[in-house]
C-alpha cells in the first residue's frame, strides 16, 4: 500500500480543513450573537461580525465545492446566524449612527412627536420592528440560498409598503433605512456562507 507524498496530501485534505474551520468560526458567531441578545454588548457584535468575515473569506477559498455534510451544516448555521445575528448587528449600527435620544415604545418601536392643532402628541412607529426583521432575514437568506436572489425586491417593497404611512417622521425614515440596510446586508452575507459552500 503506498502513501500519498506529502504535498498531495496537504492539497487532498486542505479543502476539507478550510471547509470545518470556516463552520466553527460562523457557530462561534452564532454563539456570540445569542450571547448579546438579552442584554446588548458591542464587543460580541463586533467579534461576531469579524468571525463572519472570516468564515466567509475562508469559504471562498477552495477551489471545489464542500462535501455533503459540510453543505448540510454550513447552510443549517448560515440561516441561523442570519437570523439571530441581523437584530443585534441593526441595533449596533443605529446606535452608532444616531446617537439620538429616540425614546423607546412600550412595544418595541420608538417614540414620535407630532404637533397637531398646535398640540404636541406623542406616538409609537415601527412596532415590531424585531419580528419583522427575524422575517425579513429568514426570508431574504433563504432567496438567495434556493437561488432566487430576485426575492429581495419583493421582500423590500412589502416592508416598504408596510411601513409607509410610519415613515413622516424623519426619525422614523433614518432608522427604517439604516435599521432595513444592515438588516439585509447581513442576511446576504450569510447567505453568501452557502452559495460558496455549493459553487
Amino acid at each position: 500500500m503506498t502513501s500519498l507524498p506529502v504535498p498531495q496530501f496537504l492539497t487532498a485534505v486542505l479543502p476539507f480543513v478550510l471547509w470545518a474551520l470556516a463552520l466553527v468560526l460562523a457557530i462561534a458567531s452564532v454563539c456570540c450573537m445569542i450571547a448579546t441578545l438579552r442584554s446588548p454588548r458591542r464587543p460580541l457584535v463586533y467579534t461576531a461580525a469579524g468571525l463572519l468575515g472570516l468564515a466567509f473569506l475562508l469559504v471562498a477559498l477552495p477551489q471545489q465545492g464542500a462535501p455533503l455534510v459540510f453543505r448540510v451544516l454550513i447552510g443549517v448555521v448560515a440561516l441561523v446566524l442570519s437570523v439571530v445575528g441581523g437584530g443585534p448587528a441593526a441595533q449596533l449600527a443605529l446606535a452608532l449612527a444616531t446617537r439620538s435620544t429616540s425614546v423607546p415604545g412600550v412595544h418595541g418601536g420608538i417614540v414620535v412627536h407630532d404637533k397637531v392643532s398646535g398640540l404636541e402628541e406623542t406616538r409609537e412607529v415601527l412596532r415590531g420592528g424585531t419580528t419583522i426583521g427575524y422575517l425579513e432575514r429568514f426570508a431574504t437568506t433563504g432567496s438567495i440560498m434556493a437561488g432566487f436572489p430576485e426575492a429581495l425586491g419583493v421582500i423590500i417593497a412589502i416592508k416598504g409598503v408596510g411601513r409607509f404611512t410610519e415613515l413622516e417622521a424623519p426619525e422614523a425614515r433614518e432608522r427604517f433605512i439604516i435599521g432595513t440596510l444592515v438588516s439585509l446586508i447581513w442576511a446576504c452575507v450569510c447567505a453568501g456562507l452557502f452559495r460558496f459552500a455549493i459553487a
